[in-house]
């Protein structure tokens, strides 16, 4: 096992410095402007080096099953078309197109729906119609792509939250005897390290800095939502309870829900980009970038390990889901409201000041 980590952490890192180089040859950079504020131009090649790392290893380590194949397919057709939308700047209607064919390709040939959610609503099982599990199984791999896409906003947020998603799945993975899958996980982390490491300018400094891209935003988000699936729609032999995975990737889903929802309100496109995330948030109310980065990756980790907790403990499903909602809800209303919590909190802090 430690022979393929150690060749998953080198050919990611080398394929990073190889691709970053070919990347400004063909004009795959992303260039500063109003919302994007880095200095210079910086390759767009993160993803596409993870995806060919993670590609390689399963090729030589994993059994590819027409499972694997069809995860293999999805993925590299979500790569390219995160390429060229890094490339062409494509509009949210194609992408969103490509996103949902990969979805039925999931549901049709692979067998994978969300149909299972479990005892959310009480002491009976939640289980949906065929049709009506096709359309949240389509929503949810949407969902799950867009929301690790829209937290790519700060150097290490999306690597950082990513990891803490595959930690979390790895761990329950591993502790239900799912070795391969354990293993996948543990794999897609080490692949990422190089990845993290070169965006936050370690050890070569900014000279090197590489962005992850739509493309590694996307296999990531689909990677995601793919494991999920498998960890919590097997009834018989789940790794995780549906309600479970909605700990797992809390933090990005209430960031891309609250988001689209105050798009929505002022009449404009949910897919709009725009400074209201959260982590643009944490840094306009005083955070440094990397401040922000460890704030939000440590109450994302809180909530796995919350998660983590409930499975262990068999806490009540609908617990857990009501649970959920109510973080949900102050998420919003504090994110509503931030503005005016930090005008009290800098008032409150010169009034203990002069006193």
């Amino acid at each position: 096992m430690s022979f393929y980590l150690i060749f998953a952490f080198f050919s990611s890192f080398i394929l990073l410095l190889v691709c970053r180089k070919l990347a400004k040859r063909i004009g795959l950079v992303d260039k500063p402007n109003e919302r994007k504020l880095h200095v210079g131009q910086v390759p767009l090649i993160g993803g596409i080096s993870i995806f060919t790392a993670i590609m390689l290893n399963i090729c030589l380590v994993f059994d590819v099953t027409s499972n694997v194949m069809l995860y293999m397919v999805c993925s590299t057709v979500l790569i390219v078309l995160g390429a060229l939308d890094d490339r062409f700047d494509l509009s949210f209607k194609a992408r969103l197109g490509v996103q949902a064919a990969i979805s039925m390709a999931m549901i049709l040939i692979g067998y994978k729906s969300l149909y299972y959610l479990g005892f959310i609503a009480g002491d009976k099982a939640l289980i949906l119609p065929t049709f009506v599990s096709y359309v949240v199984t389509i929503f949810a791999v949407i969902g799950a792509i867009n929301a690790f896409n829209m937290v790519d906003g700060i150097d290490g947020l999306l690597g950082g939250l990513a990891l803490v998603t595959f930690g979390a799945l790895g761990y329950m993975f591993y502790g239900a005897g799912q070795i391969e899958l354990a293993h996948f996980c543990l794999l897609l982390m080490v692949a990422m390290l190089p990845y993290i490491m070169l965006n936050l300018g370690f050890p070569f400094g900014r000279r090197f800095k590489v962005f992850m891209g739509d493309a590694g935003s996307m296999f990531i988000g689909f990677t995601v939502i793919w494991l999920l699936i498998e960890a919590s729609q097997d009834q018989q032999e789940a790794v995780i309870r549906p309600v479970t995975a909605l700990w797992f990737i809390g933090l990005p889903l209430m960031d891309m829900v609250c988001i689209m929802s105050r798009r929505i309100k002022k009449g404009q496109s949910p897919f709009k980009p725009d400074r209201e995330h959260l982590h643009h948030i944490c840094q306009r109310v005083g955070m440094s970038p990397r401040m922000s980065l460890l704030v939000i990756c440590l109450i994302a980790t809180l909530m796995a390990v919350v998660g983590v907790w409930s499975e262990y403990l068999e806490i009540s499903e609908t617990v857990m889901f009501v649970a959920f909602l109510l973080v949900f809800a102050l998420y919003y209303l504090a994110i509503s409201y931030v503005w005016r919590i930090t005008a009290f909190m800098h008032r409150w802090f010169k009034f203990t000041r002069a006193t």
